[in-house]
């Protein structure tokens, strides 16, 4: 398989943590965001994936995948162990919704596209940096009070982990204080010690600038 990937894109990690999780090896193909006007909106990259934006999946037989939720649910099913999400169909939903309050609440609000849209439309750097951490803060709000008191998020690393630790990578980047957070930060710390959250971690990416 061939992943064209974005070291700190978060849609990218996490395909990279599910991919990582589940043991299988996949080339990365790195595709730049920034450089030159951004590598994923050229012609070339365009005839992998008609939206311009990472992460795509080259899969065996040559498919290409797009969208990191379509590309995770396929792994989940064409690889089912070890499993991301529960047998429980409760518990299953209960990873779903963290994955998704991260998914489709916090991350389209700060993604390349928005920001770039914001800025176009002169808004001041300090105020872009205010809308970023006002809807990670929104989405962390919830996140906090339905996560589990130990372990990852609920128990074994899962669904939700893999939607999460990109998210907090990313609101640390942008510096928002996670003090209020103790049980996403406690999962942060135990994912800094796993093996394959290392393995995916945007430090350990070979298109990381050096």
């Amino acid at each position: 398989m061939d992943l064209y990937t974005y070291y700190r894109s978060t849609s990218s990690y996490r395909v990279r943590i599910a991919l990582a999780l589940k043991g299988l090896d996949a080339r990365n193909i790195p595709v730049n965001l920034i450089q030159d006007g951004g590598q994923h909106l050229t012609p070339e990259y365009k005839s992998i994936n008609p939206q311009g934006r990472v992460p795509s999946l080259r899969t065996d037989n040559g498919q290409v995948l797009i969208q990191s939720p379509a590309i995770i649910e396929y792994l989940e099913e064409r690889f089912p162990q070890p499993a991301l999400l529960p047998q429980d169909l409760e518990a299953r939903a209960h990873q779903r919704a963290v994955a998704a309050i991260i998914g489709c609440d916090i991350h389209p609000l700060h993604n390349v596209a928005v920001l770039n849209r914001l800025r176009g439309l002169t808004v001041a750097e300090v105020e872009v940096m205010n809308w970023i951490r006002h809807w990670i803060a929104e989405g962390f709000n919830a996140v906090e009070a339905l996560i589990g008191e130990q372990g990852f998020c609920f128990g074994e690393p899962g669904l939700a982990d893999v939607y999460l630790l990109p998210q907090v990578y990313a609101a640390r980047r942008f510096e928002l204080d996670l003090s209020h957070y103790p049980k996403i930060v406690r999962v942060e710390c135990l994912a800094l010690e796993h093996p394959a959250f290392i393995q995916a971690h945007p430090d350990q990416q070979a298109d990381k600038p050096a």
